[in-house]
């Protein structure tokens, strides 16, 4: 994984070459105060200190030179990502002020994912110097952790298995000193009967199974954090056209945000006792695979007929929530690639939110809105629980109109949350369909920050 440590240094006089953001609204009278030379460079370029405009200014010594941008409209996380991406090989400090937030956008524009490019060109290193060095550490963390997200997204399901999904939780439990538990085989099939029926027609090796993770004194307040790991989801025997099968190893997306949420928790040693759980299964096809009409058994208890195996994301959670619930946490927070309703109403950035507690919403709509990362709330609209109705089985795994499909999944995942938990369920697209500065085009950390500061707001002050 990239050393982003190397991206970002205290600023101790060291010599550095100088980024000045400039507000359109004073653009002439900055201009007016320039050199000849370096005005020649800003009209060249056409400079007008538009968002997202920079421009390389020379002077009379041609070794002595600076860096101007656009300031942003609202300054935040991706503030800095775009002149990061351009700038050559060096040091660089702000001509004022403290890099704050956009200190997380130019480590990540130091992001790649070049794992199937062995000729790929060496990384340009650019240093940013900041006058707040005790913030490094916290910055580099989220860059960390947003990479953690990127790579498993991005990795073809060939190369990312339930075995090396596990893998990965194993090392982040063992670099924090926390213990894993993981589920399959016959213990799956009795205790976890929803995983175990969307994973049983994966081919030997990639069997589903369930990853625990547990960590922190159990004296302190419980949360857990839940992930929907579909390491590839054909849809099962209801295939999915060849078109919205194909970015389908991003279906693990969910896990992803759920360990680098515990990742960022246990790095921040936040005074909680954690329970990250990952729900992990292959929705292949094959002649062991669940079809639509069949009934599954549940942890819960509960019997679910299902209407369609491509709402299999679910069913693994359904089993996983109830795990979570059966230690009395007093918060669940699950992350999910699961609708494309979702997606359809709010687009690739927003993760659709559902809270079944105001406060927490409250709480986590203000955390996005603070650290750029933003979220948008979704009803629990229960009248539309009646969508899910079964004739035969307590209840169906989706509505036969297709209709609110966003919300009647979130309501199906409710019915697995112990009565009385807080729970945050964050339906998440974990990719960036376009590339834009700091954010390449792939897997993508949506939802993660916010849920980070949340916790921090809730737990940090009780250390």
């Amino acid at each position: 994984m990239t050393d982003f440590t190397t991206f970002l240094q205290p600023d101790r006089g060291q010599a550095a070459r100088t980024i000045e953001a400039v507000a359109a609204a004073e653009f002439d009278v900055w201009y007016k105060a320039l050199t000849p030379r370096a005005r020649a460079a800003v009209d060249a370029a056409q400079f007008k200190a538009k968002p997202g405009e920079q421009v390389r200014l020379g002077s009379e010594v041609p070794e002595d030179w600076s860096f101007a941008i656009g300031a942003p409209d609202a300054p935040g996380p991706w503030s800095l990502a775009g002149v990061a991406s351009a700038l050559p090989a060096g040091t660089y400090r702000l001509k004022s002020g403290d890099p704050g937030a956009a200190a997380l956008g130019w480590l990540l524009a130091h992001y790649r994912f070049d794992r199937y490019k062995p000729k790929a060109e060496p990384m340009v290193e650019r240093v940013l110097l900041t006058s707040n060095p005790a913030a490094i550490e916290e910055h580099v963390r989220l860059a960390e952790a947003t990479a953690l997200v990127r790579d498993l997204v991005n990795t073809p399901a060939a190369d990312l298995g339930p075995a090396e999904l596990e893998a990965e939780a194993m090392e982040v439990a063992t670099r924090f000193g926390a213990q894993v538990k993981v589920t399959k085989g016959d213990e799956l099939t009795t205790g976890y009967p929803m995983i175990h029926a969307v994973g049983q027609a994966a081919t030997r090796g990639r069997e589903p199974r369930l990853i625990e993770i547990t960590w922190g004194n159990p004296a302190h307040p419980r949360i857990a954090l839940v992930g929907k790991g579909i390491i590839f989801d054909t849809g099962g025997l209801n295939l999915k056209p060849g078109a919205s099968m194909r970015l389908m190893k991003k279906d693990m997306g969910g896990a992803a945000h759920a360990l680098a949420l515990a990742q960022l928790v246990m790095a921040a040693r936040l005074p909680v006792r954690l329970h990250m759980l990952l729900a992990v299964a292959e929705n292949a096809i094959g002649a062991a695979a669940f079809r639509p009409g069949d009934v599954l058994a549940t942890r819960a208890g509960l019997t679910v007929e299902i209407d369609n195996t491509d709402a299999e994301g679910r069913l693994v959670l359904g089993d996983a929530l109830t795990r979570a619930g059966e230690d009395k946490p007093e918060l669940v927070i699950n992350f999910a690639t699961l609708t494309g309703a979702a997606r359809s109403a709010l687009g690739p950035d927003l993760p659709a939110t559902f809270v079944n507690d105001d406060a927490l919403a409250d709480a986590l709509m203000a955390a996005g809105t603070a650290v750029g990362d933003p979220l948008w709330r979704m009803p629990l609209w229960a009248p539309y629980a009646d969508m899910l109705k079964s004739d035969i089985a307590d209840v169906a795994n989706s509505s036969e109109s297709g209709m609110a499909g966003a919300i009647t999944a979130a309501l199906f995942l409710q019915k697995f949350v112990a009565q009385g938990t807080h729970w945050a369920h964050l339906d998440t697209f974990a990719w960036q369909p376009a590339s834009k500065p700091g954010r390449p085009k792939g897997g993508e950390a949506l939802g993660l920050r916010a849920c980070y500061a949340m916790l921090k707001g809730r737990y940090a002050s009780a250390q």
